[in-house]
């Protein structure tokens, strides 16, 4: 008699014998509403501005914002995160271009808005470190040090003007303690009830932002170790976690997504709200450039690593091959 609990009665490669069957019984599926695309956007710019640490990657002028915006919308992606970079000359150390009107993220998001209007959800990046001169995500003290309420100080102002100019969801990115509180009653305060917050809930002080320091013409010298996580710590991960959700956190983000697929199954597994984890400059270059080298199949690796993230718990994966990966879907 066979017993069918394990070999040779049992064979799992039985269902995995042909592309269809392979697609049958897949447990984790891509969906192109699973992706938001980060996107850059200059100052003065006439056209897009190659970034050469993120080759496929640019800085969009408006026009070229609002033409990826209309691609992503037709590609099926979900949503587009919006990060400015300012004039250098208009960097200072309060970061005032981030809270001025009329500044770039402020005009990107109108001009997005404008373009597609609800057919995408317009996130914005609230964080400080694109436009101060000293590069950090805060307001520095006398001894140079970033101090976190007036710092919070800046972040509220951030995310009324944001909220002012239509986006549908602020990303405070900054890891100040309180940052969630603070911008929910600020969007409260003028009646941007409907305005939802994008916690980054585990920002880790990571060597893969790299890439990313050159796509916002970064001015930053030293680190960030002061205010983004540990790599080696997860448990505090969850202290972040609940403190968000006690804060008022419509959803949760994991960033980096790859290197921290344990935290991000951790945090996916505790809570209600829609998690998201973003595949980070550092990331995308890596196989970008192994692709380049022909030493890995680009295209293999790429859904791998976002189906890995997938797998892992995320609801919403933030990459720069949203659009290119959402046709394909």
């Amino acid at each position: 008699m066979t017993v069918y609990g394990s070999f040779p009665g049992a064979r799992p490669r039985r269902l995995r014998t042909s592309p269809a069957m392979r697609r049958m019984v897949a447990e984790t599926r891509l969906h192109p509403a699973d992706l938001i695309l980060p996107a850059f956007v200059r100052e003065g710019a006439a056209e897009p501005v190659p970034i050469s640490a993120m080759p496929g990657v640019v800085q969009h002028s408006l026009d070229t914002l609002r033409k990826a915006a209309v691609e992503a919308v037709s590609a099926g992606v979900c949503g587009i995160m919006l990060f400015g970079v300012p004039e250098e000359a208009k960097k200072d150390a309060l970061g005032t271009a981030g809270t001025d009107p009329q500044g770039i993220l402020q005009v990107a998001i109108r001009a997005v808005r404008e373009e597609v209007g609800d057919d995408l959800v317009i996130m914005s990046d609230l964080c400080l470190d694109e436009y101060t001169d000293h590069g950090h995500c805060g307001v520095l003290d006398s001894e140079g040090r970033v101090d976190n309420d007036a710092t919070l100080e800046r972040y509220a102002e951030m995310a009324q003007v944001q909220a002012d100019a239509g986006v549908h969801v602020v990303g405070p990115s900054g890891m100040m303690d309180g940052q969630v509180g603070v911008v929910r009653d600020a969007l409260d305060t003028i009646g941007k009830e409907d305005v939802a917050v994008l916690a980054y809930t585990a920002k880790y002080s990571s060597a893969l932002f790299g890439p990313f320091r050159e796509a916002v013409g970064s001015s930053l010298t030293g680190d960030r170790n002061t205010y983004q996580q540990d790599p080696a710590n997860s448990r505090e991960s969850m202290r972040e976690l609940a403190l968000d959700l006690e804060e008022g956190a419509d959803m949760v983000m994991v960033k980096p997504a790859g290197p921290y697929l344990d935290v991000l199954a951790k945090v996916a597994a505790e809570v209600a709200v829609p998690v998201a984890a973003y595949q980070i400059s550092g990331e995308y270059s890596m196989i970008e450039a192994a692709a380049e080298k022909g030493w890995i199949d680009r295209d293999r690796a790429i859904m791998e690593s976002l189906t890995g993230i997938k797998r892992a718990g995320a609801q919403m994966i933030l990459t720069y091959w949203a659009t290119e990966v959402a046709r394909g879907l």
